[in-house]
């Protein structure tokens, strides 16, 4: 008889090695899109209520149920207007990108006081000229935003800052962008669209410390297992006499930083009311006004913060906006 091959692929996804848990439960983003057009804010923020379904129109023309009626799940995210505090300036060097400065609005909201000290008696318009006067070594500018959780349902009051980067036109358009909208808030009707795509950056929900068989899909072994059941069959050869990363190992599950790519945005709504299910969304609660309706699902539990970027890398067919025909409360 010949030689019986042994099938026995690995488990889990390297990929993602290590698995160590975030040191902040905001989502963080490493790089921006180069867009096109007017300028504007390349990102927003809102906050995970739940999951729910819809039914509406199939548009894309490679579908097999192209101008029929299908159900999607969708995501559906409470994003109250976040303030812009400030402005911040960069500058291209041997060493990367550095702040040249930032400047401050006068108007802050009070609850920024719970994360950061706030500068006093701070005069923007003399950061303004300075940075006015020095345009020609500026690279790129990102606007200092915070959220506004009183609006919402979370039980916090403490608002999230974020940074976020400031797209298209030229450097002096984007500059007269950020002057204007310093110190005002900024709607996500004002920043997405809808039937756009958009990257998605989140935390996931946290699971512990867990052992090899839900952590990284190892089989378990039989019931006559010398020792337990639970555990891989051995950590490795004798050659090389030490334990392989690429072993599966007990250790923390969730709570990991995730991106994923591409997710449709299907309406942009004010009123709440119209996408929040009789006594409110589990684990949530109401949706009190601004909310995003998202196609699919996304990384975290309810009540976390998710980033969301302009595509980095969009589908190549052009989008309309999407004709929503029922949206499940």
């Amino acid at each position: 008889m010949g030689h019986r091959k042994r099938h026995a692929p690995k488990r889990g996804s390297l990929a993602f090695i290590p698995k160590g848990r975030s040191r902040s439960l905001k989502g963080r983003l490493r790089s921006w899109p180069d867009v096109e057009g007017k300028p504007s804010l390349l990102g927003f923020a809102a906050y995970k209520a739940g999951m729910s379904h819809s039914f509406i129109i199939d548009d894309d023309k490679n579908s097999p149920y192209f101008g029929k009626e299908i159900v999607v799940p969708i995501t559906v995210l409470d994003a109250p207007p976040m303030i812009a505090c400030g402005l911040r300036a960069y500058m291209e060097t041997t060493e990367g990108l550095k702040s040249f400065r930032e400047v401050w609005s006068k108007n802050l909201p009070k609850d920024l006081r719970r994360v950061l000290n706030l500068p006093e008696n701070t005069d923007p318009e003399e950061g303004l000229k300075a940075i006015e006067t020095n345009l020609e070594r500026i690279s790129e500018f990102r606007a200092i935003l915070c959220t506004q959780p009183r609006l919402t349902s979370l039980p916090k009051k403490k608002p999230d800052i974020l940074e976020i980067k400031i797209g298209g036109g030229t450097i002096k358009e984007q500059f007269a962008y950020g002057k204007e909208i310093l110190g005002k808030p900024v709607s996500a009707k004002e920043v997405l669209k809808e039937g756009q795509y958009v990257d998605v950056s989140s935390v996931s929900k946290g699971k512990g410390f867990q052992g090899v068989v839900k952590r990284w899909g190892v089989k378990r072994l039989s019931h006559k297992s010398r020792k337990r059941v639970r555990e891989v069959g051995t950590l490795g050869p004798w050659s090389p006499s030490r334990v392989m990363y690429t072993v599966p190992r007990p250790g923390q599950l969730g709570l990991f930083q995730r991106t994923e790519y591409n997710k449709r945005i299907l309406r942009i709504g004010e009123k709440g009311d119209d996408v929040t299910p009789k006594g409110g969304f589990t684990n949530y609660g109401v949706i009190k006004g601004d909310y995003i309706l998202l196609s699919g699902s996304i990384p975290g539990p309810n009540k976390r913060l998710i980033r969301l970027r302009y595509a980095i890398r969009p589908p190549s067919a052009k989008v309309g906006t999407p004709t929503i025909t029922y949206v499940r409360v």
